[in-house]
């Protein structure tokens, strides 16, 4: 019984050492593996800068008027179609066919014609839109296609200056 008791007063003189957590997190870094690696997430992608949009003088028939950078305030156009047009047109039409989808849900006999007058100026704007005949029953169906084609992007620029475009629109239910 000497002895536990000699034991237990030799283990109580020892005094007992918390470390603080700063020394904690020092001794835990210190002790740290360092080849294991460092979780940084990856930098942005780089974006190059979009140069400024410089107009372009045109040239050829419809190259007159009085602003010659866009080529809208011009009265008369005379440029003409190009294939990358032609499918820009197209592609557009195809995203403004949901104007007539969302008619279509609420009339499921609605079926028309839908032709749009586009003027495309020298640079590719869509300078106008809008409807030059509309034989569906609704007639915000062709507003809105119009709306659709003088919003988004810019458009391939036609030769030889502004144009001015009709774009039909066959418009009839799927089967």
């Amino acid at each position: 019984m000497v002895g536990l008791f000699l034991w237990h007063k030799s283990q109580a003189e020892q005094p007992i050492v918390v470390p603080s957590p700063s020394a904690s997190a020092a001794i835990a870094a210190a002790h740290a593996p360092h080849d294991e690696p460092i979780d940084i997430p990856p930098p942005p992608p780089i974006v190059p800068d979009a140069a400024p949009d410089t107009p372009v003088k045109p040239t050829g028939a419809g190259a007159g008027g009085a602003n010659w950078g866009d080529g809208c305030a011009q009265t008369t156009c005379g440029g003409r179609i190009t294939p990358e047009l032609s499918s820009a047109l197209a592609f557009r039409a195809k995203t403004a066919h949901r104007c007539y989808d969302e008619a279509l849900a609420q009339d499921p006999t609605l079926k028309g014609q839908v032709v749009l007058s586009v003027k495309i100026g020298n640079n590719g704007n869509v300078c106008s839109a809008s409807v030059a005949s509309n034989d569906l029953a609704n007639p915000s169906v062709g507003s809105c296609i119009a709306n659709k084609f003088r919003q988004g992007l810019r458009l391939p620029s036609p030769l030889g200056g502004c144009l001015e475009a009709n774009v039909p629109m066959q418009l009839q239910p799927a089967h």
